[in-house]
């Protein structure tokens, strides 16, 4: 196993749930704040935002702990595997005519990190 590429996976994952959690959250409820949204639909997509923001802290935490406990490597697997999903749900939306998706970070982050951790464990 191969620790440090299982400590990336995890900091790249922390550094995305601050990024995310709180530059993230300035500009997207900015926006959301500024619109013509219903008070629910304003209160939903803050919590539908942090609900990912917890996702990342989760599983750059499991990342960590698997990092720190090698015997534990079964955990990653979960993690790993929402990574590449939420990854390909990016790419997939992204060349289905959501082109604005593929400038996201969130591809690139989801991908980064499935990707280390999945060479870090093989």
């Amino acid at each position: 196993m191969e620790l440090w590429m299982l400590f990336g996976a995890a900091l790249l994952s922390l550094f995305g749930a601050f990024f995310h959690g709180v530059l993230g959250h300035r500009l997207y409820m900015g926006n959301v704040n500024a619109s013509d949204l219903e008070p629910l639909g304003k209160s939903l997509s803050l919590v539908s935002w942090h609900m990912f923001t917890i996702f990342l802290i989760i599983g750059g935490g499991s990342l960590a702990w698997v990092a720190s406990n090698p015997s534990m490597n079964l955990l990653a697997y979960p993690v790993i595997f929402i990574n590449a999903l939420g990854a390909l749900m990016f790419l997939g939306l992204g060349v289905a005519g959501h082109r604005q998706l593929l400038r996201l970070p969130g591809l690139y982050l989801m991908g980064g990190t499935a990707i280390l951790a999945w060479l870090a464990i093989h």
